[in-house]
């Protein structure tokens, strides 16, 4: 069929005609449930009026040609589409606009058609080309819809992980942090708190795909965690220890956001304690652990002190010095009782006696100085130099 059929050709100008009160049609259907579509109408008579007479004489066309060659531009529908999202409008709102301005389209053209006495085969055409028009016009604003979507979803992504990076880098100043959370949406908290994660715990990353949106998520090998607000309000850390429970977790301290890469640097050596069995707490607080942590910062400083303070053990058996400094630690922990240090090793009180008295023997009256008694308190109470050998109860 050919556009030039009389029938269509005479079917413009009417179609032209009944546009005023077509256009009135859409608005007053739209005004009930979409009533921001119908101001638009309102605000935009005369470029609405002009692009709907442009789509009228399309329609003519397409149903005097092949529907499958319709020449509709995609661009401004997808451009529709993208708004939508952009706005936070529900993209079912916009198809369900587009399917009223379809009824009421073919309301008027069905009307024109029969006005002008246009064949049933050329009525089909019309219908078909109204019906196709619209489902193009859906398609390719759900298309824009979708696009917007996915690529806001990525920018954002990129924004939030460049405010991790800030966050845990040494240029975390107040202003910076601020900016780069409005750009990522992110609202700064008073206080945050950086939860680091064993990589290869199966727990640990269900934990932190289940994380909402007001957590930082991050993989930054070797790290693996998230930033958590405000971790020390109420509820939040008895929520962290059950669901953290398994997952080789580790717990930062509650920090000002600009001050987080302190909090990460102490969480980074409680995560070394704990590999290394020096922290065995699951999940670990760090706040619980400042003591250890303070003393196991350098492990080379930490072996210094002890090779320094433990030197009149230096001349003993392995096995004996081990007895000894096991000995030795609990005595410190227990302040000299004799009954706490037996219950703890596991063995008679009068091998407790003898083994302060050695103890006393090797290291004199230093054992009564109030000075070097701290500095072994630092070199053993958080940690011996080597696991202490078990002994039966009745030894000596």
């Amino acid at each position: 069929m050919d556009v030039q059929d009389p029938s269509l050709t005479e079917l413009l100008p009417v179609l032209a005609d009944r546009l005023p009160a077509l256009l009135a049609e859409v608005r007053s259907a739209l005004g009930e449930e979409w009533p921001d579509y119908a101001d638009f109408l309102d605000e935009h008579q005369v470029e609405v009026a002009v692009a709907a007479d442009a789509a009228l004489r399309r329609l003519v066309t397409m149903a005097g040609a092949s529907t499958s060659d319709n020449g509709i531009g995609p661009e401004l529908f997808e451009e529709i589409g993208r708004i939508q999202w952009r706005e936070g409008r529900d993209l079912s709102a916009l198809l369900g606009a587009y399917q009223v301005g379809a009824r009421v389209c073919w309301h008027h053209v069905s009307a024109a058609a029969v006005e002008i006495g246009v064949e049933p085969r050329t009525l089909a055409s019309l219908a078909e080309a109204v019906f196709f028009f619209v489902d193009k016009l859906s398609s390719s604003s759900a298309r824009g819809y979708v696009l917007e979507q996915s690529e806001e979803a990525a920018t954002r992504e990129r924004q939030r992980d460049e405010l991790v990076g800030l966050l845990l880098s040494d240029r975390a100043d107040q202003a910076a942090v601020r900016a780069a959370a409005a750009r990522a949406g992110w609202t700064v908290p008073g206080e945050v708190g950086v939860v680091l994660i064993q990589r290869d715990s199966p727990i640990g990353h269900r934990v932190l795909a289940r994380m909402d949106a007001s957590c930082l998520v991050f993989s930054r090998p070797p790290l693996l965690g998230a930033i958590v607000p405000d971790p020390s309000r109420p509820g939040l850390r008895r929520r962290l220890g059950l669901t953290l429970r398994g997952a080789g977790a580790v717990v930062g301290v509650a920090v000002p956001p600009d001050r987080l890469p302190a909090s990460l640097q102490i969480a980074e050596i409680a995560a070394r304690l704990q590999r290394t069995g020096v922290l065995v707490d699951d999940p670990v607080f760090t706040d619980e652990h400042l003591d250890a942590i303070i003393v196991h910062r350098e492990p080379r400083l930490l072996e210094a002190l002890r090779g320094q303070v433990l030197g009149p053990l230096k001349e003993a058996t392995p096995a004996s010095r081990e007895r000894l400094v096991e000995t030795l630690g609990a005595w410190l922990r227990h302040m000299g009782d004799r009954q706490a240090i037996a219950a703890e090793l596991h063995v008679h009180p009068q091998t407790v006696r003898y083994r302060l008295a050695k103890l006393h023997e090797l290291f004199g009256d230093d054992l009564d100085d109030p000075e070097m008694r701290a500095r072994l308190m630092l070199a053993l109470s958080w940690g011996e130099p080597h696991a202490p050998a078990a002994e039966p109860v009745s030894s000596s």
